[in-house]
């Protein structure tokens, strides 16, 4: 009887994550201006699963929280509130005991700049065989260099490119040996943080179908970051878009582009350029994302909604399961649009 169950279990889930950021200014500072804590929420309250050898995108406007998200679920910040649970296993938890260390092999993170994310001093060997020595995976130095080369040449390098450094290689080559540091450990869950955002869009191709052939060859499990709607229509499973810190939509990845729901989530595809729309007029997305340190009441979008009413202005949307996505929106709950 149990065996379904197993089946259809995530490899990943969080639920409610939220983290908080105090930016108060100095205690003085607020004792003599007689100011208030400033505490900013950049993730509230996010909740999802991503099932093994599946990719789940999250998307949304700069400042709605993706990155800090991603951080969340490596373990880089402590979540203020929720869980993040992998195969099983409380995250954060298992982190602070002696198997965090097993666990770190298994989530590992792709960074958004290949510029900084490199170590400019090390070789490309150092970069590719630390994690291998950390973790203690390898010894043999021998041994080691056989691995580096063989990771290298997983991501489309060279063996011999190993004793170069990074500012001998373009934005490609970078995010790729960025990747190939990422795949040294084995893992079976890849947090990636934009990783084609810095680069040209042909060389984006080249990261992303190497991503995909990855993933299809050792059934890697993916969250992919992006501000990019065609990237994500490239890569994902399914998608969550968000908005100042939450999940208003949440859907498998041909019904949100065939059918999205959330008025903000429209705006967002409405925007993309269409190669048979010419002449077609596009809907820009109107208005700008409000500041996070004093955002709207209620529904966080309504300022730039077009079917807000007061209900939207005074009371937070929940997420609400429909047969084919979740949608946090008082006006496709209530059958507006």
């Amino acid at each position: 009887m149990n065996a379904p169950a197993v089946k259809t279990q995530a490899l990943v889930s969080a639920r409610d994550l939220a983290k908080t950021f105090d930016v108060s200014p100095p205690w003085l500072n607020r004792v003599l201006e007689r100011k208030p804590r400033l505490l900013l929420h950049a993730v509230d309250g996010v909740s999802f699963d991503i099932q093994k050898g599946k990719t789940l995108a999250l998307v949304g406007e700069s400042g709605c929280g993706k990155s800090t998200v991603a951080r969340l679920l490596v373990g880089l910040y402590e979540p203020t509130r929720g869980s993040f649970h992998f195969d099983g296993q409380g995250v954060h938890a298992t982190l602070k005991t002696p198997q965090g260390k097993p666990l770190r092999q298994r989530i590992q993170m792709i960074f958004q700049d290949p510029y900084a994310s490199l170590n400019p001093r090390w070789t490309v060997e150092d970069i590719i065989g630390e994690p291998l020595k950390e973790h203690g995976l390898i010894t043999d130095r021998d041994a080691l260099r056989a691995r580096v080369g063989e990771l290298l040449q997983s991501v489309g390098l060279s063996a011999k490119d190993m004793v170069k450094y990074p500012h001998q290689f373009s934005g490609g080559q970078r995010q790729r040996i960025s990747i190939a540091r990422a795949l040294g450990t084995e893992p079976e869950f890849l947090v990636c943080d934009e990783p084609t955002s810095a680069l040209d869009v042909s060389v984006q191709a080249q990261v992303l179908n190497i991503m995909k052939d990855l993933q299809q060859a050792r059934g890697l499990t993916y969250l992919f970051i992006s501000h990019n709607l065609a990237v994500v229509r490239h890569v994902a499973d399914q998608v969550g878009v968000m908005y100042l810190g939450r999940l208003v939509e949440l859907a498998d990845k041909h019904a949100l582009f065939a059918a999205p729901r959330h008025p903000y989530t429209r705006m967002l595809l409405d925007a993309i350029p269409k190669m048979h729309a010419t002449g077609q007029a596009r809907t820009p997305v109107s208005g700008e994302v409000p500041n996070p340190l004093s955002p709207p009441s209620g529904c966080a979008f309504h300022p730039r909604c077009p079917h807000a009413n007061a209900r939207c202005v005074t009371e937070i949307p929940n997420m609400v399961n429909f047969p084919t996505v979740r949608v946090a929106c008082h006006a496709v709950e209530e059958r507006r649009i």
